[in-house]
């Protein structure tokens, strides 16, 4: 009986490290996630570049319209605390829009709906970016920024487009008195990472 305890112990302790073990791969694997099929391509959703890894070191990850722009930094073009970003969509470029929203955001807002006491980034990335930044530009009265990326342009009312490279970042912050300069506070502060 003793021998079946010991069989059965390793068999069931095997059988945990194996779970383990794909747990681990899973949870590190750039395959399908909860949001749908990982992809090659590039996407408004914001697969992206970042600084080339030193030998030795692990290789940066990817950004994103959820991870371009910080906490803090969505939260000093606010002016004050924002929540942490929620996935909303990006209606002109058709993939995902971060929203952080600050404390005097209506309750419930819908992350789709830009509304008052919010920043909302968007990062497009690879053979996408000049297309989808060329024609949000003949949408609009865009009015060319200086200093900002290699081109970069006010849409006139609400939002603030940099392409740099082959990466497209669209930032809105709204509730603020001037709109134009918070945004481009907020660029200024990211568009390194670019």
């Amino acid at each position: 009986m003793r021998a079946v305890r010991v069989i059965c112990r390793s068999a069931a302790g095997a059988a945990a490290a194996l779970a383990l073990v794909f747990l681990v791969a899973a949870c590190g694997s750039s395959g399908a996630s909860a949001t749908g099929p990982a992809s090659s391509a590039p996407s408004p959703t914001g697969a992206g570049s970042s600084a080339p890894a030193t030998p030795g070191s692990p290789a940066p990850a990817a950004l994103t319209s959820m991870t371009i722009v910080t906490r803090a930094e969505a939260g000093a073009a606010l002016g004050q605390t924002v929540k942490p970003p929620v996935r909303g969509h990006a209606t002109v470029e058709g993939g995902v829009a971060a929203v952080f929203y600050g404390p005097q955001a209506p309750a419930g807002a819908n992350a789709d709906v830009p509304v008052t006491d919010s920043v909302r980034v968007v990062l497009v990335t690879g053979a996408d970016a000049l297309k989808y930044f060329d024609d949000y530009r003949t949408k609009v009265h865009a009015q060319p920024i200086a200093g900002l990326g290699d081109k970069a342009y006010y849409d006139g009312y609400a939002s603030l487009s940099v392409l740099k490279g082959d990466e497209y970042l669209r930032v809105a912050v709204i509730g603020v008195a001037n709109v134009l300069a918070a945004e481009k506070r907020l660029v200024a502060a990211v568009v390194h990472r670019m």
